[in-house]
């Protein structure tokens, strides 16, 4: 088992948990205008659906895994062209991190839950990601694939769970930080580049 691995893992997965994107910033207003419990379930609803992507990663990669080492390298090889896809789209993007607080209606902390499930588990861009992201971190020649993928997707959530949950308590501080200073949004953005072209990097030199 390659901890070094795991390690990379849980730090690429921490800087893009804290990058903003349309998830984190749905839970920074559900929390500052109704409330850090609000944010809270919105969070809870996210993580779960994260599970539903996990399985479906972990099935269907760990199929192709077995039958061909090329249809692997092509899913690797994917996944590092996609991320950087990605890092084009956030250089491209306006650096300012819009909060709209007109679009945040009040609703029960159930109808968040379900909302932040349902917004995760029929966003195909989730599963992209998840296709992407977790085939270059396999980290042990012995283990099953499907464990691993498992593994990977509870540390996911856990590492997520845990940025998502600082920004829901963290709201109103977050919120005033990112009103005032007119720097954070362009560190943010360069951040989100590097993370995702380094994530790229990584899948592409890491072997099977």
């Amino acid at each position: 088992m390659d901890y070094e691995i795991l390690y990379t893992f849980v730090l690429a997965t921490s800087a893009l948990a804290f990058s903003p994107g349309p998830d984190n910033i749905f839970v920074l207003m559900q929390s500052m205008v109704n409330g850090k419990k609000y944010g809270l379930a919105v969070v809870a609803g996210l993580m779960s659906g994260c599970l539903v992507h996990t399985t479906l990663v972990a099935f269907g990669v760990s199929v192709i895994i077995k039958q061909s080492e090329i249809l692997f390298f092509i899913i690797k090889l994917f996944g590092a062209l996609y991320l950087f896809f990605l890092a084009y789209k956030v250089f491209r993007s306006d650096t300012a991190v819009h909060l709209s607080e007109d679009s945040t209606p009040k609703k029960s902390l159930w109808q968040l839950c379900k909302q932040g499930f349902v917004m995760n588990v029929l966003n195909p861009k989730v599963s992209i990601f998840f296709l992407a992201f977790f085939p270059g971190f396999l980290f042990s020649k012995t283990m099953s694939a499907i464990t691993q993928f498992y593994i990977l997707g509870f540390l996911f959530i856990l590492v997520s769970f845990v940025a998502f949950g600082l920004i829901a308590v963290l709201a109103g501080s977050i919120a005033e930080y990112l009103k005032k200073s007119s720097k954070v949004g362009a560190i943010l953005k360069w951040l989100q580049i590097i993370v995702f072209i380094g994530i790229g990097v990584f899948i592409l030199i890491s072997g099977k």
